[in-house]
């Protein structure tokens, strides 16, 4: 198991710091609601490798078998190494490629007249929300594969 974890984890957190941090620098024109949008992609496209790993542990090295808990665990820790991939990518972004993202999006914010969802924070808090949010996500993602692809003797 720790084999396909690994491997379809480390695809989904490349791809994941790839996409995430490639929109983010090179659409630097676009809109935050864009954005938004296009880091939703990314992370779904990413956590896809779920998906293709519970198979792949299924039926290459599980002899067909898997149970739904199974499957969860491991989408789950996927789910974990795509987290830090993208949370990895949002830190570099904020932190180093543009670190006023932040207070622009509250300028944003207060813009629009919604000052009240303004709150501070930083790279690190961006990251770890990033990687929190991430992991949620893929735990509904390993939740709906695992109903799918779980089999039992």
């Amino acid at each position: 198991m720790k084999t396909t974890i690994i491997r379809y984890g480390l695809f989904g957190g490349i791809t994941g710091f790839v996409i995430f941090l490639s929109h983010l620098t090179f659409a630097k024109h676009l809109s935050f609601d864009t954005l938004e949008i296009l880091g939703y992609i990314s992370i779904f496209i990413s956590l896809s490798f779920i998906y293709f790993a519970i198979k792949h542990y299924r039926d290459h090295v599980n002899q067909g078998v898997i149970t739904l808990g199974k499957a969860i665990t491991v989408g789950l820790l996927i789910s974990v190494l795509v987290g830090i991939g993208i949370g990895l990518a949002d830190f570099i972004y904020t932190k180093f490629l543009n670190p006023n993202f932040f207070e622009d999006y509250a300028q944003m914010l207060i813009d629009q007249g919604r000052g009240d969802e303004v709150i501070e924070i930083t790279s690190v808090m961006g990251a770890l929300f990033m990687l929190a949010l991430v992991t949620v996500i893929g735990f509904i993602i390993s939740l709906i594969s695992g109903l799918i692809l779980h089999r039992k003797n």
